[in-house]
């Protein structure tokens, strides 16, 4: 059984499906500026769970040039829908390949990336991975 913030996580993520379920692709890239496109937001949520969860994790790389399209610090974009989905359920599905390890003592240790400890402990980055989507 997954940890209760695992669940809170996939819900987040659920909540976000249903939310943009019939969201055309001219409407998903259209920007409002100064705030990026939805299609935008879904790569860039799926950015940050592949830093997160598969990369620092464990150590792959689940969407390598996703970073550069859309992520923290990148120039606007208006990537394609439907090529973000796809990304954001690759990147979720191997995500939870970790994501259904976490124990309450897990929770509390960091990961590591280039030898040294982030500083916020893997329940705070579960946290505020769920945030990142609210």
């Amino acid at each position: 059984m997954p940890h209760l913030l695992v669940t809170q996580l996939r819900f987040t993520r659920s909540e976000l499906v249903r939310c943009l379920e019939g969201v055309s692709d001219a409407d998903a890239r259209r920007r409002f500026e100064p705030m990026n496109c939805i299609s935008w937001i879904v790569g860039h949520l799926a950015d940050q769970e592949n830093h997160f969860w598969v990369l620092w994790a464990q150590g792959q790389q689940g969407a390598p040039d996703l970073h550069e399209q859309v992520g923290y610090g990148q120039p606007p974009s208006t990537p394609p829908l439907d090529e973000m989905w796809v990304v954001w359920r690759t990147v979720t599905s191997a995500a939870d390949r970790y994501l259904d390890t976490l124990t309450p003592a897990l929770l509390q240790t960091h990961l590591e990336w280039n030898g040294k400890p982030f500083p916020e402990n893997v329940g705070t980055m579960l946290m505020r991975n769920v945030y990142q989507y609210w």
